[in-house]
Formats: structure tokens, C-alpha cells, sequence
């Protein structure tokens, strides 16, 4: 991931952190059992990174396209309760959301992975995307990961933010191992 100076600029803002989730959270694959049910994977890595910016008092919310239970029940787990989903035009989510929070589009980073995310990654002032996403929101993001949707993506992208605010390190002091306990691991 190639950290720029505007990038760590931008990233140094952001109080609140927007996902999409099918190319985001998850690989983008839908999958459909037998009655009908649909699955997704969603990635524990990511979702060790939405806790660690939880943390750091960082603020979450999701806008999809798409609903989905599997979803509500994810999102309800990483203690994201604001879920705007079947959202084919995110904008007016997105307006909802800069109120509520009232924060600045400056303060808010957006990660999306196709077309339908670009109106509102125009309109933050931080932009993420996996390293799979459409070449136009490449094009526009702040940072690209360098692993796919669903696969950690979004923890990358959230480890950039915490870096550059200046929090990762101390959130790292939270699984330092000590020097007794060490020894312990080595049996």
C-alpha cells in the first residue's frame, strides 16, 4: 500500500469510517443454498480491525446495496449499529450520516470497491479500496490495499488510518506478550 503525504494528511482527519460490504467485507460472492438461503463470508481479520478502530474511538457505519440477514448479524457482532442496507444510491444514506455524526465530509473515509460506491467516495475526504475493486474507484481512492475484498482488505485500510493518527502502537500494547508469559508459550 503506498502511503503519500496527501493520503496521511486526509487519513489523520477521519472520525468516522463508512463500509460497503458485498467486494468489501466480503470476497463479493453470493452464494445461494438449496431453499433458497444466501451465505457470505466476511473475514476475521477485517473484523479484528473494525474492533481496534472501535478502540481508538473510532466511529463505524455500513451503506450496501444489497440486504441481507447474514449482514445485521455481522454488523450487530463488530458493534456497528448504523446499517443502511438496499441502498442502490447511497447519497441520501450517506446525508443521514454526516448529520447524525455531524462531522465534516473531511472527517469521514468511505471504503468501496465498484460504481455504485463512487458518488459518495466523491464526497469524503478519505477513500479506501481493495486491491480487486473497479479501476475507476482505484483511480479515486486514497489508499489501495493490496489484498482483495473479503480478505482482509478493510483491516489494511483501517491499520493505514490508526497509523496515521498516531494509535496503532499504543492498540499493539493491547497483545504484548510479557517476558514471563513467554515462557509459558514456549511449552
Amino acid at each position: 500500500m503506498v502511503m503519500t503525504a496527501e493520503a496521511l494528511a486526509a487519513a489523520r482527519q477521519v472520525k468516522l469510517v463508512i463500509f460497503d460490504v458485498d467486494g468489501v467485507l466480503t470476497d463479493g460472492g453470493i452464494y445461494i443454498g438449496p431453499q433458497g438461503e444466501l451465505f457470505k463470508a466476511f473475514n476475521a481479520k477485517d473484523g479484528l480491525g473494525v474492533s481496534l478502530w472501535h478502540k481508538a474511538g473510532g466511529k463505524t457505519a455500513i451503506i450496501t446495496g444489497r440486504t441481507s440477514e447474514q449482514l445485521a448479524c455481522r454488523a450487530q457482532e463488530l458493534g456497528i449499529s448504523r446499517v443502511w442496507q438496499g441502498q442502490r444510491d447511497k447519497r441520501a444514506a450517506y446525508r443521514e450520516l454526516k448529520e447524525a455524526f455531524g462531522l465534516a465530509d473531511e472527517e469521514i473515509a468511505y471504503i468501496g470497491d465498484d460504481l455504485i460506491d463512487l458518488p459518495v467516495m466523491l464526497q469524503v475526504g478519505f477513500t479506501g479500496a481493495p486491491a480487486d475493486a473497479s479501476p475507476e474507484v482505484r483511480r479515486i481512492a486514497s489508499v489501495v490495499s493490496g489484498l482483495p475484498g473479503g480478505h482482509g482488505a478493510v483491516r489494511e485500510v483501517l491499520e493505514f488510518l490508526l497509523k496515521a493518527q498516531g494509535k496503532w502502537e499504543a492498540l499493539l500494547g493491547l497483545f504484548a506478550v510479557q517476558p514471563a508469559d513467554a515462557a509459558g508459550l514456549a511449552q
